[in-house]
């Protein structure tokens, strides 16, 4: 397995100034979550939800990794942890919001807060009752909630199920009243039908959440699941042949890879906004692995042949901006990299350009 040792935020800081005098003529200070974690994008940081009103976007951290063991598929449990802030860290290297690729200032046309970490206690690491996994989730779902209320967009950097996907799935399909579609991108269907770490069936987990999705919530059904990115011998054929009988737009990287293009790709996306009143994304950043700008060994046991590039994931991303999603969420985020953190900021920020260009109409 690839190991990378990643800066200091002393290194970081160091680094980045030195870059910036040269390219951009100054420093450049972020406001400050917490020591050594700066907000995403030097966006100014919201502590009650009153400052929420009004935003279109608000990010939140999950720092939850779903193992009673010190590695998670074989990768320590702190590399996983460690996600949110890295990605926050890694967003302060861009001076604003302008994307040269479309000529935008995003943050010209988006308002937008980071909302901090979601307050999930330090002590499920050693206790991953059902009980205490509940809590961790309810600590997200809490703030999605919040940036829901205000009419704002949820964008959750997390790194396990559920808190960083059915924690956001919940109470976007509690606050529609019509069906919600989801787009989610994947090396796992998530699909088996109990979490394998509790065997309790109120808990979705890393490997069941999905499944537990369209099981708990009525307006949320496959036949609106634009699913993007499995491949190879992982899954049951049960399983996704049941996901294919209900009517879910299936679209493996081979299909990517030999006939349908990014183009067409993106054309397919529709399906999850046909009959529905709003879209849910899921972004679970194995799906890239080891295709993108850094090795997938990083992953662990988690890497799998045939991943979709950093290119078509922020592409899919931006698509989804112009379209429209009531939430936006990340899960294991490959570790120890800053380029992978930084994809991770390019997806946020090409869907924020996509969300823009939707408001210009």
């Amino acid at each position: 397995m690839t190991t990378l040792v990643y800066p200091t935020w002393e290194e970081q800081v160091t680094a980045w100034n030195e870059f910036t005098k040269g390219s951009f003529g100054g420093e450049w200070k972020a406001a400050m979550i917490a020591p050594e974690t700066p907000t995403f994008m030097g966006l100014p940081h919201a502590e009650r939800r009153e400052q929420l009103e009004g935003m279109d976007a608000v990010i939140i951290g999950a720092p939850y990794v779903a193992s009673k063991t010190p590695k998670y598929a074989g990768v320590d449990r702190r590399e996983w942890l460690a996600a949110p802030q890295r990605v926050r860290q890694q967003s302060i290297r861009y001076q604003s919001g302008y994307i040269q690729d479309f000529d935008l200032d995003v943050f010209e046309h988006i308002k937008a807060v980071d909302y901090g970490d979601a307050d999930i206690p330090q002590e499920i690491l050693d206790d991953q009752s059902p009980e205490a996994i509940l809590r961790a989730q309810t600590a997200v779902g809490e703030k999605v909630g919040d940036a829901l209320d205000a009419g704002a967009v949820p964008v959750v950097i997390g790194q396990n199920s559920p808190c960083g996907s059915y924690a956001i799935a919940k109470p976007i399909a509690e606050r529609t009243d019509g069906l919600v579609g989801c787009i989610s991108l994947d090396t796992h269907w998530d699909a088996q039908p109990l979490d394998h770490l509790t065997r309790d069936p109120r808990i979705a987990g890393s490997a069941s959440w999905k499944e537990k999705m369209y099981e708990f919530h009525d307006n949320m059904l496959p036949e609106h699941l634009v699913e993007i990115g499995e491949r190879g011998m992982l899954e049951k054929k049960e399983i996704v042949r049941k996901y294919l009988r209900a009517g879910a737009r299936f679209i493996s990287t081979w299909e990517v890879r030999t006939s349908l293009g990014i183009e067409g790709l993106v054309r397919e996306l529709d399906r999850a906004y046909q009959g529905t009143e709003t879209v849910y994304a899921h972004f679970d950043m194995d799906v890239m692995g080891g295709a993108g700008p850094a090795p997938g060994d990083l992953l662990g046991e988690a890497v799998e042949p045939i991943a979709l590039t950093d290119y078509e994931i922020i592409r899919i991303a931006h698509e989804i901006g112009k379209r429209g999603l009531s939430g936006l969420s990340f899960i294991c985020i490959p570790p120890g990299s800053a380029v992978t953190y930084r994809v991770v900021v390019y997806v946020i920020m090409y869907m924020l350009a996509g969300l823009a260009m939707r408001k210009q109409g």
